[in-house]
């Protein structure tokens, strides 16, 4: 009962918050809500038991992904104009209103297997090993951060001023 009261408050907030993403005229105020909706993921991969993505959510997007968007942010100029004319509006109404009904489609007539016991054993060690083991991908994880720090770099001196 308790699990299935948190996923419901959990996925309400992330809704919530993803509204808030499209919604809002303010990017920086949208990127937060962007961090909020993918912290709100991670929780509802807490209650379905699935700890490793739970930690790769945060870890990746609300970690690298949500940084580099506020970055991004950071250095753009006139952040608050946006875009004056909205011209795409209505296209892009339609094109949303289309990926929702392929994906309800999709969503109703999938015959969903759904398991009413968790995991026996925690899933993240077992997934560890195999990732950063013997012949594991320790490397290019290591690589990716510094890949990542020379874009932010990069991006500092190309937009600094002269």
């Amino acid at each position: 009962m308790g699990a299935s009261v948190a996923f419901w408050v959990l996925a309400s907030i992330a809704v919530l918050a993803a509204l808030a993403v499209v919604l809002v005229r303010d990017v920086f105020r949208a990127a937060l809500s962007l961090i909020l909706c993918f912290l709100m993921v991670a929780g509802l991969y807490i209650t379905l038991s699935a700890d490793f993505l739970a930690a790769v959510q945060i870890l990746v997007y609300v970690g690298a992904i949500s940084v580099l968007i506020i970055l991004a942010i950071m250095l753009t100029r006139e952040v608050q104009r946006g875009s004056p004319s909205n011209r795409f509006r209505l296209p892009a109404f339609f094109v949303a209103v289309l990926f929702f009904a392929g994906i309800g489609y999709a969503m109703l007539n999938t015959p969903w297997q759904i398991s009413s016991t968790p995991p026996l054993e925690p899933t993240t060690p077992a997934i560890a090993g195999l990732l950063f083991g013997e012949g594991g991908f320790i490397l290019p994880v290591e690589i990716a951060p510094l890949l990542l720090l020379a874009a932010i770099i990069g991006a500092i001196v190309l937009v600094r001023e002269k």
